[in-house]
């Protein structure tokens, strides 16, 4: 069968999502999971966008040795020049450059004529042809670009030297029948394109990525762009999962494969979920948590009697475990270990000792410790290490007789001074918030605060997430515990912890 390839960019567009703000661990942590889970291609972020994207994009092209690692450039030499500086380290290193050619990109964004566009795709086509063994072109907002004129600047730049051709459906547009004959078009119409891959990128605005994506690949797409969960901007991209598993369980239909390892799914999903804040529905198609739950009387009779009859993914292909090592209070350090290497948890041995306390001290809580509770435990450890700013020591709230809440909370401070404030609000949350700001003596804008559970039951653990703008910088932080307000208060500090972080390595370069 004909191999198409998966390029993610996760950690790319789907990190223009709103309110997604990923720092650099956990990008290196994405980025390795997306190896496991053996993407062809992963496009770690845009370097010329700011020293942290760079940083990260080079971190991960050093790290990464089992796919190529991309980062993306305007059609401009200064990005490009940054892309060289921060992939050149990778086993191989691609550019991912592109340029708006509809004309209402050419007129009101460019103000540029499309000979003038030609022009400069083309000359910095040749330019990154001089580092790079391999060039992706993509012509933004191709599907409402004229079709002689996409025809036309596809032939030139595979002339100036570029090996894959990406079609982007950039504002989630067209529909799967004409996003095929756009394809079809440029195959009966560009002279050279038996020389390049053809690459296809979906939006979801109108809720046919996943669709057009795969009409794509019937009409001669060889490379599939997409983002785990389809996040992304606006309504989010492509979903990996669901291309990829629709493009396995019709192969029948499709006569394609990918070399992704589908077992890592479901791991990768909520990986992204966890990192990103973003929840992925109880009704997403392949690792929605209702994605093999069946709830109709008629629909269990017929699974019981034969799993195929309303069945047609098995949980096991995308990796959920139909029954699991369940750990408790009595388990040992050999299982706990053992159950972390299951899961996929990168976790070093100097860092086991006190991840093996903390499971205890939480399995004497819980009744049962579960997979996303393990999951949850070694993310913590990790926000843990983040606090190296101000840290959470108590927090007590307070009702009056007027049932107003007030908050009393002591922390460490930046030079392990002990801090304590008191102070009020119209709720608990605010309270808490209220007096944290206090503490650290500065001015926090909440943009966002959401909150979930890890697990089922009494017992489950909170996960909150929020976004913040301090110190003029807008970061996110996340908080995991049993009570939910001490969640929020780690979740808040985590966040200014992160602003402080960034300001400090922001002014080190400047004064470099």
């Amino acid at each position: 069968m004909e191999k198409i390839k998966i390029f993610d960019t996760t950690l790319r567009d789907g990190e223009q999502s709103p309110g997604v703000n990923l720092n650099f661990s956990e990008k290196l942590e994405i980025a390795r999971q997306l190896e496991k889970l053996n993407v062809d291609i992963i496009e770690a972020g845009f370097p010329a966008a700011s020293k942290g994207d760079f940083s990260s994009v080079h971190e991960i092209a050093k790290t990464v040795r089992n796919c190529s690692v991309t980062g993306l450039a305007r059609a401009v030499q200064s990005d490009i020049d940054a892309a060289w500086e921060a992939l050149k380290v990778g086993a191989e290193p691609r550019l991912h450059v592109f340029i708006a050619t509809s004309p209402i990109h050419r007129q009101y964004k460019l103000k540029m004529t499309k000979e003038q566009v030609i022009e400069k795709a083309v000359a910095m086509v040749q330019y990154a042809a001089k580092r790079f063994p391999v060039i992706q072109w993509s012509a933004e907002d191709a599907c409402r670009t004229e079709l002689p004129y996409l025809a036309e600047i596809v032939e030139a730049v595979i002339q100036a030297g570029a090996r894959v051709i990406n079609i982007p459906d950039t504002v989630g547009y067209i529909t799967p029948q004409e996003y095929g004959e756009v394809f079809k078009y440029l195959k009966q119409n560009v002279p050279s394109i038996d020389k390049v891959s053809l690459s296809t990128h979906c939006h979801d605005d109108l809720g046919m990525a996943v669709a057009n994506s795969l009409a794509a690949v019937q009409n001669g797409a060889t490379q599939v762009e997409c983002t785990l969960n389809g996040i992304g901007e606006r309504a989010g991209n492509a979903a990996l999962e669901e291309i990829a598993v629709a493009l396995h369980i019709r192969k029948d239909y499709y006569q394609k494969e990918t070399r992704l390892n589908l077992k890592e799914i479901s791991k990768t999903s909520s990986l992204v979920s966890k990192l990103t804040g973003m929840i992925v529905p109880n009704n997403k198609a392949v690792v929605g948590k209702n994605a093999y739950a069946h709830e109709s009387g008629i629909h269990q009779d017929g699974v019981l009697k034969e799993k195929s009859t309303y069945e047609i993914i098995s949980p096991e292909l995308v990796g959920f475990q139909s029954n699991s090592m369940v750990l408790g209070k009595h388990s040992g350090s050999h299982a706990f270990k053992t159950r972390l290497h299951e899961l996929g948890l990168e976790v070093g041995d100097e860092d086991i000792k006190d991840l093996f306390v903390a499971f205890k001290d939480l399995a004497d809580r819980k009744k049962e410790m579960t997979d996303d509770d393990l999951v949850a435990l070694v993310l913590e450890e990790k926000l843990s290490k983040e606090d190296r700013f101000y840290k959470l020591e108590t927090i007590q709230i307070h009702h009056d007789s007027k049932q107003v809440p007030s908050a009393t909370i002591t922390l460490s401070g930046i030079n392990n001074e002990v801090i304590q404030e008191t102070g009020t609000g119209a709720g608990s949350v605010e309270a808490l918030y209220n007096t944290l700001e206090k503490c650290i003596q500065g001015e926090v804008e909440l943009q966002d605060y959401r909150t979930q559970s890890v697990g089922g039951g009494r017992d489950a653990l909170a996960h909150v997430y929020v976004k913040v703008r301090f110190k003029g910088i807008e970061t996110s932080g996340r908080g995991l515990d049993q009570d939910v307000l001490d969640a929020s208060a780690k979740a808040y500090l985590n966040a200014v912890n992160r602003a402080i972080y960034m300001k400090e390595k922001e002014t080190a370069t400047v004064q470099g």
